[in-house]
């Protein structure tokens, strides 16, 4: 058997025979029902997945387990450099906790359908607030924690959580960020009100407690434990915002059953990681990798999961990450590029890393943003383990492409997010809703069906979910990215199609340009942005954050770079702008925001996400464009 016939006949069944593949997986999980159709085609706008089951999520993370006689086991093991606090949390201690919050927001009047919205750092009782709500039936909307008043308000108003879950405070870095004015904040200028709002109390700031303010811990002490409530296959789990393009915050809604079966297949057959081992994504629970593989997909395949409170740099050195993969013997590892990139700026001989015993490590995963084909090569030969970027999205809750470790490691391919994942039918299209040829880059779309765990709509907004994702290519999931498939079948995520350059009518891809940038020795991170031109239509504009410890004058640096592109891509780009940045405004997330970015250079009023780490780098920006 070759290298790829294991793959190909999997990912061809997973479409030729989509029923029987996927009912395989959920007869891996504990139903209160059986569905009724695994497949329910004649659904609108998409197919929808175990229609008639009935599901319960965290009787499948915790409960299942603990019956089993695995409650003495690890299940999340917290570390926070910024406190100082290290803990482990075993599987009945969970199934305890979990039990008990659920029957305090029981006692609030909370029933299965309504919304709760959980408004915390990384720590082992956010994880425990998203189960608790799936144990009783209840939505959970998780918003990152410290996000700004008014966008906390619009996704109060439009989920209407009955109750609020909430932090005392956060730390970000070295400084205390007290929640609770913020929350009262947005519920002054919020129009939906909710019952009740419960802190978990933080030593490093107490909540001042008011009317309708109750203690974490005084409310779980005094609650009767809930016991898990089944809920139908296709109930909402969560639903999770995202920033829109009109403005408004889109609520993508994740369905119940069709995410579990997904998920406990991908730690298997992506993620190469059995039960027992530690699974680490260094992620936020904000994002949808930390509901996705901080909280559920580890959990129900038993994997003690590592909740990390911190930063990659800084807390409080570029070492972090290596020290927790080698106290808790971590084989899968889940990351940024953003990440990489910001370790590589402060330590980019990897002194750290060399000296750290890692050897339980098997794969590095990255996610997020497009992996430059320099990051990869550099944390690959820094770790000596396979590094695989893999592309997905908000709405899909899981890859669409990846290497699948799991089933057979694919030879890597820098620049490539791999191959499609089981029940992922993928294409590039041109504007006229042709495939077009290998190599050649067009609009990427999945075909109908999609697997399960893709979002069945946004909440409250059928209409939007149609127009936004299925009336522009019909039979076709619209990704929103553009690529191109190469001669082998990878694909190439290669930017959002708003971010494609158009030169003087050339479509040009900002990625392409960033990969040469960043390949400089001198260069840690980059982004390249299309600015409005009276002659082109738009020129490229690029901007670089510097290896820490280099000192090469600016000009020279934009010298070589500009070279650099011009020799990679040619003169048709005409790439004739670099500036060095401190840093690169970016989201909670870690998305580097090239739309505003590129609404400074073109002089428009930009609308600033509430997310940025760092908002004075904006400063720099706008003094480059004044």
């Amino acid at each position: 058997m070759t290298r790829t016939e294991a793959y190909l006949q999997y990912h061809d069944r997973s479409l030729a025979e989509p029923e029987a593949f996927w009912a395989e997986q959920a007869g891996r999980l504990e139903w209160h029902r059986r569905w009724d159709s695994v497949l329910d085609r004649e659904a609108r706008p998409i197919p929808r997945w175990f229609a008639g089951g009935q599901i319960n999520a965290c009787h499948n993370c915790v409960d299942r387990h603990v019956e089993a006689g695995h409650g003495g086991e690890a299940a999340l093991l917290y570390e926070s450099p910024v406190t100082g606090v290290s803990s482990v949390v075993t599987y009945a201690e969970l199934q305890d906790r979990v039990a008990r919050l659920g029957g305090a927001m029981r006692a609030m009047g909370v029933e299965k359908g309504d919304r709760v919205l959980v408004y915390m750092p990384n720590s082992p009782q956010a994880v425990i607030a998203m189960l608790a709500c799936a144990r009783i039936g209840a939505v959970h909307s998780v918003v990152f924690g410290g996000f700004a008043a008014r966008e906390l308000a619009s996704r109060i108003d439009d989920a209407a959580p009955r109750v609020v879950l909430a932090a005392s405070c956060g730390i970000e870095g070295t400084k205390v960020l007290p929640y609770q004015p913020i929350l009262r904040e947005a519920l002054d200028i919020a129009a939906h009100r909710p019952d009740a709002c419960v802190f978990w109390q933080r030593d490093q700031h107490r909540a001042d407690l008011g009317p309708g303010e109750h203690d974490w811990d005084e409310v779980i002490a005094a609650a009767e434990p809930a016991e898990c409530v089944p809920v139908a296959a296709t109930d909402p789990l969560y639903i999770l915002y995202t920033s829109g393009t009109t403005g408004a915050p889109k609520g993508i809604v994740r369905d119940t059953g069709g995410h579990l079966v997904t998920l406990l297949w991908s730690m298997a057959g992506i993620y190469d990681c059995p039960p027992g081992e530690a699974f680490w994504a260094a992620s936020d629970v904000g994002w949808v990798v930390g509901h996705s593989y901080i909280c559920y997909a580890p959990l129900l395949n038993r994997n003690p999961s590592v909740v990390f409170e911190g930063k990659p740099v800084g807390t409080p050195d570029a070492g972090t990450f290596w020290r927790i993969i080698v106290k808790h013997r971590v084989r899968s590892f889940f990351t940024a590029p953003t990440a990489m990139r910001a370790i590589k700026q402060v330590d980019p001989q990897g002194e750290f890393a060399r000296d750290a015993d890692i050897s339980s490590l098997r794969h590095v995963y990255l996610a997020g943003e497009r992996t430059d084909p320099a990051t990869l090569e550099w944390t690959s030969d820094l770790l000596g383990v396979p590094v695989i970027d893999h592309w997905w999205q908000t709405e899909t809750g899981s890859a669409i492409t990846a290497n699948p470790a799991g089933i057979e490691l694919m030879p890597i391919k820098p620049g490539s997010s791999t191959l499609p994942m089981p029940g992922w039918d993928l294409a590039c299209l041109d504007e006229a809703g042709d495939p077009v040829p290998a190599g050649e880059t067009g609009a990427i779309v999945a075909r109908l069906p999609l697997p399960p765990g893709f979002t069945p709509g946004l909440w409250g907004a059928p209409e939007r979910f149609r127009e936004a994702y299925f009336e522009r290519f019909p039979g076709c999931y619209l990704t929103g990215d553009s690529g191109f498939v190469d001669e082998d079948g990878y694909l190439h995520v290669m930017a959002r199609i708003d971010d494609v350059i158009n030169v003087a009518g050339h479509r040009l891809s900002s990625s392409a340009m960033e990969e040469v940038l960043v390949a400089h020795p001198a260069v840690a991170e980059c982004a390249v942005i299309g600015m409005a031109d009276e002659l082109k239509g738009q020129v490229p504009v690029g901007f670089v954050v510097l290896k820490s410890g280099s000192d090469m004058p600016e000009d020279a640096l934009a010298a070589e770079l500009i070279a650099a592109v011009r020799a990679a891509i040619g003169p048709v780009a005409a790439f004739k702008r670099v500036h060095v940045l401190s840093r690169l405004p970016k989201t909670r997330s870690g998305k580097i925001l090239r739309k505003t970015i590129r609404e400074i250079a073109d002089g428009e009023e930009p609308k600033v996400p509430p997310t940025i780490e760092d908002a004075a780098v904006l400063g720099e920006i706008e003094e480059i464009f004044a």
